[in-house]
């Protein structure tokens, strides 16, 4: 009913996973992760507290391929589908006799490609493939990955959602609980493209792209972002323009002079004076 790729990004460490399914929320069903500890997909007709036992396994200092084995050997996973990556890259998985037709799995360095009742034996490989040859960061490549399994035909019975988990390969403390994405699409006609979306949308954020949020960020805060964009580019009338626009929407006066002391707001703010 499912297809995902876990993996580990060797340059940063980060540990990842992005899957898809014909059921609803399946970033509440499949992925389970924990910095610095692994990965783990859950899948086919496995109990869904299986995910949290093979963590645990992992943070008890035991191998990826013992746990895949021991489940394998487990009379209530029989019809389980599983896969786990651990911090160091270390990953294996497997495929139980009573899981979904069309059904399987592919393990390579520091990554593991699988699913069942997928619409096409050629949804791995093309998963597979798409990974070794996508660049950029770790979440990128999962969505790379998981795009190229959609259009290999994915999960038999059609398409509902989708989610994409990124957690550091070091363990969470005080100041960094270890989460880098994610992003989960409980709901749509072509989940991997919303994810993708999402995924655009919130690098715009990280690395501060007012041109892009001015087009996508929620109504109102556009207003925010072009404003932002517009004195970054030293366009100052546009600037004014967005910020009187802020104004007059309820809420956002009193926001923006709250946010006063903002760097961010400084160089605009001083257009409204």
């Amino acid at each position: 009913m499912t297809f995902s790729i876990l993996a580990r990004d060797p340059a940063t460490g980060d540990l990842g996973i992005a899957v898809s399914s014909c059921i609803l929320a399946v970033g509440r069903a499949v992925p389970t992760a924990r910095p610095g500890v692994g990965v783990v997909a859950v899948q086919a007709r496995s109990r869904r507290g299986l995910g949290h036992t093979l963590l645990t396994g992992l943070a008890e200092g035991s191998r990826p391929a013992d746990l895949v084995r021991r489940a394998a050997h487990a009379a209530e996973d029989a019809d389980r589908q599983i896969a786990v990556l651990d911090a160091a890259g270390q990953v294996a998985a497997d495929t139980g006799q009573g899981s979904f037709p069309v059904s399987g799995h592919l393990v390579g360095e520091g990554v593991s490609v699988q699913g069942n009742m997928l619409a096409s034996p050629d949804v791995l490989p093309a998963m597979s493939r798409a990974w070794t040859a996508a660049p950029g960061e770790l979440a990128d490549r999962l969505l790379s990955a998981l795009s190229a399994g959609q259009d290999a035909g994915g999960d038999l019975r059609g398409r509902q959602s989708a989610a994409l988990l990124v957690v550091s390969g070091t363990p969470a403390t005080d100041e960094d609980d270890g989460v880098r994405v994610d992003l989960r699409v409980d709901d749509s006609g072509d989940p991997v493209a919303q994810l993708r979306l999402l995924r655009n949308l919130q690098r715009a954020y990280d690395e501060r792209d007012y041109e892009v949020l001015a087009l996508f960020a929620p109504e109102g805060a556009r207003d925010l972002y072009a404003a932002l964009a517009a004195s970054r580019r030293g366009d100052r009338e546009a600037a004014r323009q967005a910020l009187e626009a802020m104004r007059a929407r309820p809420g956002w006066s009193m926001w923006l002079a709250g946010m006063a002391g903002d760097a961010r707001l400084a160089a605009v703010s001083q257009l409204l004076g």
